[in-house]
């Protein structure tokens, strides 16, 4: 009987390592390295237990988007309990999760998600889903033109951080938070 047959088998840890891996391949070498093949060698995983976990290239980037997403609300309702304020609370802990480098764990791996949605139809469709979720959620304190403004000015950043735009000193980028969180109360 082979050894496999005797191991234990971490189905989780090793959906977990194809998801880094396919992330880690995308950013070292462009989001078309990012074959069935190449993960499977990349993770030493063999094609049939990637094929068991994500039976296509589709279904590995929705599980990359489906974990990064579950992180985003984890941290976003983090920020949200933090804040006492009801009113644009959801656009504040926007701020605090995409504005700041830090703020986002796994940024990384949304870089390449971000280069996935540009591409893939059906993600952006998720996304869009995933966004609406929120608006809808919080329709009551985060609905008006300014918080809107807000969540747009931060997208504008994120995009800028993602392409590798000049960067900003650290005082002009804390000085344009302040001035989004003021926005976020009016």
């Amino acid at each position: 009987m082979s050894q496999a047959h005797h191991r234990k088998k971490h189905p989780e840890a090793v959906r977990q390592q194809l998801l880094e891996v396919a992330a880690k391949l995308s950013l070292e070498k462009g989001p078309g390295s990012v074959t069935l093949d190449a993960v499977s060698q990349a993770a030493g995983v063999s094609k049939g237990g990637l094929l068991h976990h994500f039976p296509n290239k589709l279904s590995l980037l929705d599980g990359l988007f489906a974990d990064l997403t579950d992180k985003l609300d984890q941290a976003l309702a983090e920020k949200m309990r933090d804040d006492p304020e009801p009113k644009g609370r959801f656009t504040r802990a926007y701020i605090a999760v995409f504005f700041q480098p830090e703020g986002m764990a796994d940024g990384e791996k949304w870089q390449v998600l971000t280069i996935a949605l540009i591409s893939e139809p059906h993600l952006r469709e998720r996304w869009r889903q995933w966004v609406d979720r929120h608006l809808q959620e919080n329709v009551g304190t985060d609905s008006a033109l300014d918080t809107m403004l807000v969540r747009y000015a931060v997208d504008g950043l994120w995009l800028a951080d993602l392409l590798g735009s000049p960067s900003m000193d650290a005082a002009t980028r804390a000085a344009m938070m302040d001035k989004l969180l003021a926005i976020s109360r009016l």
